[in-house]
Protein backbone atom coordinates (compact mmCIF):
# COMPACT_ATOMS: atom_id res chain seq x y z
CA UNK A 1 0.00 0.00 0.00
CA UNK A 2 2.77 2.00 0.52
CA UNK A 3 3.95 1.43 -2.88
CA UNK A 4 1.05 3.49 -4.45
CA UNK A 5 1.54 7.18 -5.86
CA UNK A 6 -0.83 9.80 -3.64
CA UNK A 7 -1.12 11.74 -6.64
CA UNK A 8 -3.06 8.91 -9.07
CA UNK A 9 -5.84 8.92 -6.60
CA UNK A 10 -6.31 5.16 -5.96
CA UNK A 11 -7.85 4.23 -3.09
CA UNK A 12 -7.39 0.91 -1.34
CA UNK A 13 -10.87 -0.42 0.47
CA UNK A 14 -11.66 -3.47 2.21
CA UNK A 15 -14.21 -5.19 4.19
CA UNK A 16 -14.54 -7.51 6.92
CA UNK A 17 -17.39 -8.61 9.32
CA UNK A 18 -14.94 -9.59 12.09
CA UNK A 19 -12.87 -6.69 12.73
CA UNK A 20 -11.89 -8.21 16.05
CA UNK A 21 -9.48 -10.65 14.85
CA UNK A 22 -7.49 -8.28 12.77
CA UNK A 23 -3.95 -8.04 13.46
CA UNK A 24 -3.50 -4.85 14.64
CA UNK A 25 -0.15 -4.15 12.32
CA UNK A 26 -3.14 -3.94 9.20
CA UNK A 27 -4.94 -1.01 11.02
CA UNK A 28 -1.95 1.80 12.16
CA UNK A 29 -1.64 5.28 9.95
CA UNK A 30 -0.90 4.35 6.77
CA UNK A 31 -2.51 1.35 6.15
CA UNK A 32 -6.26 0.75 6.63
CA UNK A 33 -6.24 3.51 9.23
CA UNK A 34 -10.03 4.59 8.43
CA UNK A 35 -12.69 2.51 9.30
CA UNK A 36 -16.04 3.15 7.99
CA UNK A 37 -18.61 0.72 10.42
CA UNK A 38 -22.05 -0.26 8.70
CA UNK A 39 -24.08 -1.68 11.34
CA UNK A 40 -27.48 -3.36 11.23
CA UNK A 41 -30.20 -1.04 11.04
CA UNK A 42 -31.86 0.28 14.24
CA UNK A 43 -35.92 -0.22 14.46
CA UNK A 44 -36.65 3.43 12.16
CA UNK A 45 -34.09 1.83 9.67
CA UNK A 46 -35.73 -2.06 9.66
CA UNK A 47 -38.55 -0.41 9.02
CA UNK A 48 -37.31 1.79 5.84
CA UNK A 49 -35.90 -1.24 4.33
CA UNK A 50 -38.93 -3.24 4.97
CA UNK A 51 -40.99 -0.58 2.64
CA UNK A 52 -38.48 -0.76 -0.30
CA UNK A 53 -38.83 -4.48 -0.24
CA UNK A 54 -43.06 -4.54 -0.05
CA UNK A 55 -43.01 -1.98 -2.41
CA UNK A 56 -44.07 -4.14 -4.89
CA UNK A 57 -46.28 -6.41 -2.99
CA UNK A 58 -49.77 -5.92 -2.18
CA UNK A 59 -50.19 -5.59 1.33
CA UNK A 60 -53.24 -6.23 3.47
CA UNK A 61 -54.71 -3.48 5.57
CA UNK A 62 -54.10 -5.21 8.61
CA UNK A 63 -50.17 -5.26 7.97
CA UNK A 64 -48.66 -2.90 10.55
CA UNK A 65 -45.00 -2.70 9.35
CA UNK A 66 -44.12 -0.91 12.44
CA UNK A 67 -44.70 -3.88 14.17
CA UNK A 68 -42.56 -6.12 11.83
CA UNK A 69 -39.74 -3.76 12.54
CA UNK A 70 -40.01 -4.12 16.59
CA UNK A 71 -40.45 -7.53 16.12
CA UNK A 72 -36.97 -8.45 14.10
CA UNK A 73 -33.94 -6.60 16.07
CA UNK A 74 -30.88 -7.72 14.66
CA UNK A 75 -32.05 -8.29 11.15
CA UNK A 76 -29.95 -7.24 8.39
CA UNK A 77 -31.09 -6.12 5.17
CA UNK A 78 -30.98 -9.58 3.66
CA UNK A 79 -32.98 -11.37 6.06
CA UNK A 80 -35.52 -8.47 6.37
CA UNK A 81 -36.01 -8.94 2.36
CA UNK A 82 -36.36 -12.59 2.98
CA UNK A 83 -39.03 -12.21 5.35
CA UNK A 84 -40.82 -10.39 2.56
CA UNK A 85 -40.15 -12.72 0.12
CA UNK A 86 -41.47 -15.20 2.73
CA UNK A 87 -44.64 -13.56 3.70
CA UNK A 88 -45.67 -13.42 -0.33
CA UNK A 89 -44.88 -17.32 -1.20
CA UNK A 90 -46.90 -18.01 1.99
CA UNK A 91 -49.75 -15.74 0.67
CA UNK A 92 -49.38 -16.69 -2.47
CA UNK A 93 -50.03 -20.90 -1.49
CA UNK A 94 -52.92 -19.68 -0.11
CA UNK A 95 -54.07 -17.94 -2.90
CA UNK A 96 -54.81 -14.94 -1.38
CA UNK A 97 -55.11 -11.70 -3.36
CA UNK A 98 -53.18 -9.64 -0.58
CA UNK A 99 -49.91 -10.43 1.78
CA UNK A 100 -51.61 -10.35 5.68
CA UNK A 101 -50.36 -9.54 9.18
CA UNK A 102 -50.13 -13.43 9.76
CA UNK A 103 -48.03 -14.25 6.70
CA UNK A 104 -45.80 -11.69 8.02
CA UNK A 105 -46.26 -13.41 11.32
CA UNK A 106 -45.35 -16.72 10.33
CA UNK A 107 -42.49 -15.49 7.97
CA UNK A 108 -40.92 -13.70 10.77
CA UNK A 109 -41.39 -17.42 13.02
CA UNK A 110 -39.85 -19.30 10.28
CA UNK A 111 -36.82 -17.39 9.74
CA UNK A 112 -36.32 -17.35 13.69
CA UNK A 113 -37.30 -20.47 14.88
CA UNK A 114 -37.45 -22.79 11.14
CA UNK A 115 -40.09 -24.47 9.75
CA UNK A 116 -43.33 -25.90 12.04
CA UNK A 117 -42.96 -29.74 12.61
CA UNK A 118 -46.49 -30.77 12.30
CA UNK A 119 -45.19 -33.93 12.03
CA UNK A 120 -43.19 -34.43 15.40
CA UNK A 121 -45.88 -35.65 17.57
CA UNK A 122 -45.96 -34.93 21.34
CA UNK A 123 -47.63 -36.72 23.98
CA UNK A 124 -49.98 -35.13 26.02
CA UNK A 125 -48.15 -34.61 29.42
CA UNK A 126 -44.96 -33.61 26.60
CA UNK A 127 -47.54 -30.95 25.55
CA UNK A 128 -49.06 -30.03 29.43
CA UNK A 129 -45.42 -29.51 29.86
CA UNK A 130 -44.61 -27.30 27.21
CA UNK A 131 -47.53 -25.30 27.82
CA UNK A 132 -46.34 -24.62 31.45
CA UNK A 133 -43.23 -23.63 30.33
CA UNK A 134 -43.84 -21.38 27.99
CA UNK A 135 -46.86 -19.89 30.14
CA UNK A 136 -44.21 -19.47 32.84
CA UNK A 137 -41.78 -17.44 30.94
CA UNK A 138 -44.78 -15.03 30.01
CA UNK A 139 -46.06 -14.65 32.81
CA UNK A 140 -42.84 -13.67 34.88
CA UNK A 141 -42.16 -11.18 31.64
CA UNK A 142 -45.50 -10.01 32.37
CA UNK A 143 -44.69 -9.52 36.24
CA UNK A 144 -41.41 -7.85 36.45
CA UNK A 145 -40.63 -4.21 35.86
CA UNK A 146 -37.85 -4.19 33.09
CA UNK A 147 -38.82 -7.08 30.66
CA UNK A 148 -40.19 -6.74 27.10
CA UNK A 149 -43.91 -6.96 26.64
CA UNK A 150 -44.78 -10.69 25.55
CA UNK A 151 -46.14 -10.51 21.90
CA UNK A 152 -47.15 -14.21 21.39
CA UNK A 153 -46.47 -17.79 22.89
CA UNK A 154 -47.03 -21.00 21.00
CA UNK A 155 -46.47 -24.64 21.73
CA UNK A 156 -45.98 -26.08 17.87
CA UNK A 157 -42.74 -27.55 17.57
CA UNK A 158 -40.25 -25.75 14.95
CA UNK A 159 -37.08 -26.36 13.66
CA UNK A 160 -34.71 -29.07 15.41
CA UNK A 161 -35.03 -29.00 19.53
CA UNK A 162 -37.77 -25.95 20.08
CA UNK A 163 -40.82 -27.57 21.22
CA UNK A 164 -42.74 -24.19 21.85
CA UNK A 165 -41.88 -20.09 21.98
CA UNK A 166 -42.73 -17.32 23.80
CA UNK A 167 -42.20 -14.24 21.72
CA UNK A 168 -41.29 -10.72 23.35
CA UNK A 169 -42.19 -7.39 21.53
CA UNK A 170 -39.42 -5.16 21.50
CA UNK A 171 -40.51 -1.86 22.31
CA UNK A 172 -37.25 0.15 21.21
CA UNK A 173 -33.83 -0.74 19.63
CA UNK A 174 -31.16 -1.40 23.36
CA UNK A 175 -27.25 -0.30 22.92
CA UNK A 176 -27.05 -0.33 26.97
CA UNK A 177 -28.89 -2.13 29.69
CA UNK A 178 -28.74 -1.79 33.86
CA UNK A 179 -28.42 -4.39 35.86
CA UNK A 180 -32.11 -4.64 37.09
CA UNK A 181 -33.11 -5.18 33.31
CA UNK A 182 -30.60 -7.67 33.34
CA UNK A 183 -31.52 -9.25 36.34
CA UNK A 184 -35.40 -9.34 34.88
CA UNK A 185 -34.24 -10.86 31.83
CA UNK A 186 -32.70 -14.02 33.76
CA UNK A 187 -35.91 -14.43 35.39
CA UNK A 188 -37.89 -14.21 32.27
CA UNK A 189 -35.72 -17.13 31.08
CA UNK A 190 -35.64 -18.88 34.29
CA UNK A 191 -39.65 -18.81 34.30
CA UNK A 192 -40.13 -22.36 32.20
CA UNK A 193 -37.92 -24.08 34.72
CA UNK A 194 -39.77 -22.83 37.78
CA UNK A 195 -43.15 -23.30 36.38
CA UNK A 196 -42.31 -27.14 35.69
CA UNK A 197 -41.07 -27.40 39.55
CA UNK A 198 -43.93 -25.32 41.17
CA UNK A 199 -46.51 -27.37 39.16
CA UNK A 200 -45.16 -30.92 38.70
CA UNK A 201 -43.11 -30.72 41.56
CA UNK A 202 -40.27 -32.09 38.53
CA UNK A 203 -37.97 -30.99 36.24
CA UNK A 204 -37.21 -31.79 32.42
CA UNK A 205 -34.87 -31.29 30.15
CA UNK A 206 -36.63 -28.69 28.21
CA UNK A 207 -34.76 -25.95 30.19
CA UNK A 208 -31.29 -26.54 28.86
CA UNK A 209 -31.17 -23.63 26.17
CA UNK A 210 -32.87 -21.08 28.97
CA UNK A 211 -30.27 -22.41 31.52
CA UNK A 212 -27.23 -21.73 29.55
CA UNK A 213 -27.93 -18.32 27.92
CA UNK A 214 -29.20 -17.11 31.92
CA UNK A 215 -25.83 -18.65 33.06
CA UNK A 216 -23.84 -16.65 30.72
CA UNK A 217 -25.98 -13.47 31.45
CA UNK A 218 -25.06 -13.81 34.88
CA UNK A 219 -21.52 -14.68 34.24
CA UNK A 220 -21.20 -11.39 31.95
CA UNK A 221 -22.65 -9.17 34.94
CA UNK A 222 -19.71 -10.71 37.06
CA UNK A 223 -16.96 -10.75 34.98
CA UNK A 224 -17.32 -8.15 32.19
CA UNK A 225 -19.81 -5.90 33.74
CA UNK A 226 -18.61 -5.06 37.57
CA UNK A 227 -22.32 -5.89 38.73
CA UNK A 228 -21.24 -8.14 41.84
CA UNK A 229 -20.13 -6.76 44.99
CA UNK A 230 -17.81 -9.40 45.68
CA UNK A 231 -15.84 -9.53 43.15
CA UNK A 232 -16.19 -5.42 42.96
CA UNK A 233 -15.10 -3.36 39.72
CA UNK A 234 -12.34 -5.41 37.93
CA UNK A 235 -13.51 -7.05 34.62
CA UNK A 236 -11.65 -10.94 34.26
CA UNK A 237 -10.95 -12.26 31.34
CA UNK A 238 -7.84 -14.07 29.59
CA UNK A 239 -4.23 -12.78 27.97
CA UNK A 240 -5.09 -13.95 24.41
CA UNK A 241 -3.44 -11.59 21.49
CA UNK A 242 -5.87 -8.54 20.72
CA UNK A 243 -6.35 -10.50 16.85
CA UNK A 244 -7.17 -13.50 18.03
CA UNK A 245 -9.93 -12.67 20.85
CA UNK A 246 -13.40 -14.01 19.42
CA UNK A 247 -11.79 -15.88 16.75
CA UNK A 248 -12.05 -19.01 18.64
CA UNK A 249 -8.08 -19.35 18.63
CA UNK A 250 -7.32 -16.67 21.37
CA UNK A 251 -7.71 -18.78 24.46
CA UNK A 252 -4.55 -17.82 26.62
CA UNK A 253 -3.77 -17.86 29.99
CA UNK A 254 -6.52 -16.52 32.27
CA UNK A 255 -5.61 -12.76 33.63
CA UNK A 256 -6.83 -14.34 36.93
CA UNK A 257 -5.90 -16.71 39.77
CA UNK A 258 -7.77 -20.14 41.26
CA UNK A 259 -9.29 -18.39 44.03
CA UNK A 260 -10.74 -15.71 42.06
CA UNK A 261 -12.66 -18.18 39.68
CA UNK A 262 -13.61 -19.67 42.30
CA UNK A 263 -15.09 -16.69 43.85
CA UNK A 264 -16.75 -15.83 40.01
CA UNK A 265 -18.32 -19.59 39.79
CA UNK A 266 -19.45 -19.46 43.12
CA UNK A 267 -20.99 -15.36 42.56
CA UNK A 268 -22.34 -16.63 39.26
CA UNK A 269 -24.69 -19.44 41.55
CA UNK A 270 -25.65 -16.93 44.14
CA UNK A 271 -27.14 -14.81 41.45
CA UNK A 272 -28.87 -17.40 39.72
CA UNK A 273 -30.32 -19.01 42.61
CA UNK A 274 -31.25 -15.70 44.34
CA UNK A 275 -33.16 -14.83 40.68
CA UNK A 276 -34.49 -18.31 40.69
CA UNK A 277 -35.95 -17.73 44.48
CA UNK A 278 -37.78 -14.82 42.88
CA UNK A 279 -38.90 -16.14 39.82
CA UNK A 280 -40.39 -18.95 42.45
CA UNK A 281 -42.10 -16.19 44.51
CA UNK A 282 -44.06 -14.83 41.18
CA UNK A 283 -45.29 -17.96 40.08
CA UNK A 284 -46.34 -19.07 43.51
CA UNK A 285 -48.39 -15.81 43.95
CA UNK A 286 -50.11 -16.41 40.14
CA UNK A 287 -50.48 -20.10 40.47
CA UNK A 288 -53.81 -19.98 39.16
CA UNK A 289 -53.11 -17.67 36.77
CA UNK A 290 -50.42 -19.99 35.48
CA UNK A 291 -52.24 -23.09 35.40
CA UNK A 292 -55.27 -21.77 33.70
CA UNK A 293 -53.93 -19.79 30.71
CA UNK A 294 -51.58 -22.83 30.44
CA UNK A 295 -54.65 -25.26 29.82
CA UNK A 296 -56.03 -22.62 27.63
CA UNK A 297 -52.36 -22.50 25.50
CA UNK A 298 -53.06 -26.18 25.44
CA UNK A 299 -56.51 -26.10 23.68
CA UNK A 300 -55.67 -23.39 21.05
CA UNK A 301 -51.90 -24.18 20.66
CA UNK A 302 -50.92 -20.43 19.87
CA UNK A 303 -51.97 -17.55 22.48
CA UNK A 304 -51.52 -13.62 20.89
CA UNK A 305 -53.17 -10.47 21.06
CA UNK A 306 -56.07 -8.96 23.52
CA UNK A 307 -56.80 -12.83 24.27
CA UNK A 308 -53.07 -13.26 25.82
CA UNK A 309 -53.33 -9.89 27.73
CA UNK A 310 -56.24 -11.09 29.46
CA UNK A 311 -55.18 -14.45 30.18
CA UNK A 312 -51.52 -12.85 31.72
CA UNK A 313 -53.84 -10.50 33.63
CA UNK A 314 -56.02 -13.19 35.35
CA UNK A 315 -59.09 -11.61 33.51
CA UNK A 316 -59.86 -14.69 31.48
Amino acid sequence: MDGFDSSKGVIIMAATNRPEVLDQALLRPGRFDRQVVVDKPDVRGREAILRLHARNVVLGPDVDLTVIAARTPGFAGADLANIVNEAALLAARKEKNAVGMADFEEAIDRVIAGLEKKSRVLSEKERDIVAHHEMGHALVASSVAHADPVHKITIIPRGVAALGMTYQLPTEDRFLMTRGELDDRIAVLLGGRAAEELVYGEISTGAHNDLERATELARLMVTRYGMSERLGLATYGDRAPTFLKGSGLGHGERDYSDATARAIDEEVRVMLDRIHDRVRSILSDKKAVLVGAAAELKRVETLEGEHLRRLLAGEA
